[in-house]
């Protein structure tokens, strides 16, 4: 067993980088379709993620600095045009959505390079994939940044505005997990399906939508 207090210990940005990615697993992917003030768009995958509010509906993503202590295009993008729309894509579009991770050149566009098709997304001037299953048109509310050195993250806190999904994987109440197929990221270049899932009914009082199920809608 081992045991680390950071502070004394020393342990360097990448070995805590492959603790955290190597355990905080599987995480979910934002697929993230930004603009620049030129008009040039950009489209990058982030696997710190997840909802963080309800009502309103927000999502949090983090970029993190590059090696050299560069901020990702998406954060430049946002600081310039305050939108963005957060793709989930599932197991069906994963070779498109690691392709857009290489690292362009600024102002290259990442659906050009990969062969995307672009579509309008309500309620925000940024496109979206057109294949892409669920879509989350978004302003940004508040970047939280957490230092300027190398692999410091900044946090985007996004609120939905206009959702696009496929009938096919929502009926209206719940989303089917066969048809969006969705996948994590582990570390490394290792990915996770949900296909192998099982069941734990919580104590009512423990969810999120207890109160809602007791009194609300």
């Amino acid at each position: 067993m081992s045991d680390y207090l950071l502070e004394e210990d020393g342990l360097s940005p990448g070995k805590i980088y492959r603790l955290l990615s190597g355990s905080v697993c599987p995480r979910p992917i934002a697929w993230v379709s930004t603009l620049d003030a030129r008009g040039n768009a950009n489209l990058a995958p982030f696997s710190f993620f997840n909802v963080v509010s309800v009502n309103p509906p927000v999502l949090g993503f983090s970029p993190l600095l590059d090696g050299d202590a560069n901020p990702k295009d998406t954060i430049r993008n946002l600081e310039e045009v305050g939108e963005c729309v957060v793709h989930i894509g599932g197991e069906g579009l994963v070779a498109e959505m690691n392709a857009t991770s290489a690292g362009l050149d600024h102002g290259e566009d990442e659906f050009v390079h990969v062969g995307l098709e672009k579509a309008a997304m309500a309620g925000v001037s940024v496109p979206r994939v057109a294949s892409a299953p669920v879509a989350f048109g978004c302003r940004l509310r508040e970047i939280v940044r957490f230092g300027d050195r190398p692999l410091a993250g900044n946090l985007v806190l996004a609120e939905v505005v206009s959702i696009h999904v496929d009938d096919a994987l929502w009926d209206g109440r719940h989303v089917s997990v066969e048809e969006l197929r969705p996948i994590g990221r582990m570390a490394g270049n290792d990915y996770a399906r949900c296909t192998d899932r099982f069941e734990v009914e919580r104590p009512e009082s423990g969810s999120a939508m207890s109160g809602q199920r007791r009194g609300g809608r």
